[in-house]
């Protein structure tokens, strides 16, 4: 591990002036730290955050407000979210460890870096690690890789569970800095890879999440997530899915769909939702509907069989939350 400066700053304020001058945040440090370990990350500066006053869960009419700093496990437990939004609970619970949900911190969960292998080793190509060196993963082992979303310039799947939900439930990040406060939705939030695949989320120099907001809405009683992966404890997607329906005198009024596991950020699937909304809710909706879910998905050659189980991923999942 590389020398690094370790500092906590009492006051949001002080925080803050340490991230402009170059300091790196730092929570429950389930992601950074192991990556400083395998020298992927080398910050000069760690602020640690931990004594901001970003640790409330908001219910209010108008929906749920969480700060930056509440941990997995205490969102999830949260009586309220799991009556009222069991899509953010069930993705949390997902997630990780109980080990890991005791320690990681929301604002960290949006933060955390790709587990694409050629990432973290850094004696390979990886235009996310090392701008301009090239993607391995585009030829190499890609079994784990996206299929949609991708570029030449990156191929990795997005980690976070929470974000997909988040996506599909219309929540929005709020940031700070010493330049002041903005909102962006979480659909935003994240950037596809492009050419640059090295910026990962709508971040300004110094920036720190301190808090997400979810609107409140009829759809997100009935909602759920449904994870798909090698193992049933502490692994990553292979294809997961977000829904969440509103269905009110045998109809479908909203319906708000999205997908981890299969893109380089947390995707959103309108032309799902389209054929959903107005249908009746029955097999040959959610059969239909769940046909358009890899729309544009485009495989490499070890993950073509991701496009089907995607297919089978989301119609299971509208099936079990518009039948409940």
């Amino acid at each position: 591990m590389y020398p690094f400066v370790f500092s906590k700053p009492g006051t949001e304020s002080a925080a803050l002036a340490a991230g402009a001058d170059g300091g790196r945040y730092i929570a429950g440090g389930t992601t950074l730290v192991d990556l400083m370990r395998e020298t992927v990350e080398r910050p000069s500066h760690l602020v640690d955050i931990n004594g901001l006053p970003y640790r409330d869960i908001t219910v209010t009419p108008e929906g749920l407000r969480v700060g930056a700093l509440v941990r997995m496990s205490e969102l999830a437990a949260h009586p309220h979210v799991r009556a009222e939004y069991p899509v953010i609970a069930q993705s949390l619970e997902l997630g990780a460890s109980a080990q890991l949900r005791n320690m990681a911190s929301i604002g960290g969960n949006l933060m955390q870096r790709p587990r694409c292998p050629y990432f973290r080793d850094v004696h390979s190509a990886c235009n996310r690690r090392s701008p301009g060196t090239g993607c391995d993963a585009v030829e190499g082992d890609n079994r784990m890789q996206a299929v949609l979303g991708g570029s030449a310039h990156c191929v990795a799947t997005h980690p976070s569970d929470l974000a997909v939900a988040l996506v599909a439930l219309d929540a929005v990040v709020h940031l700070r800095s010493t330049e002041g406060t903005r909102t962006v939705p979480v659909a935003e939030f994240f950037l596809r890879p492009g050419s640059t695949p090295h910026r990962e989320q709508d971040l300004r120099p110094g920036e720190l999440i301190t808090s997400v907001r979810v609107p409140a809405g009829p759809h997100t009683r009935r909602s759920g997530y449904l994870k798909v992966r090698d193992r049933q404890s502490y692994e990553f997607a292979i294809v997961s899915a977000a829904v969440a329906l509103d269905i009110r005198g045998g109809a479908i009024r909203g319906a708000r769909v999205a997908v981890g596991g299969v893109a380089t950020v947390p995707w959103r699937l309108p032309q799902v939702e389209r054929v959903l909304v107005g249908a009746r809710p029955g097999r040959t909706t959610w059969t239909e509907a769940a046909s358009r879910a890899a729309d544009g998905a485009r495989a490499l050659s070890g993950n073509a069989f991701k496009i089907q189980l995607l297919e089978r991923t989301v119609r299971r999942q509208l099936t079990t939350i518009g039948e409940r």
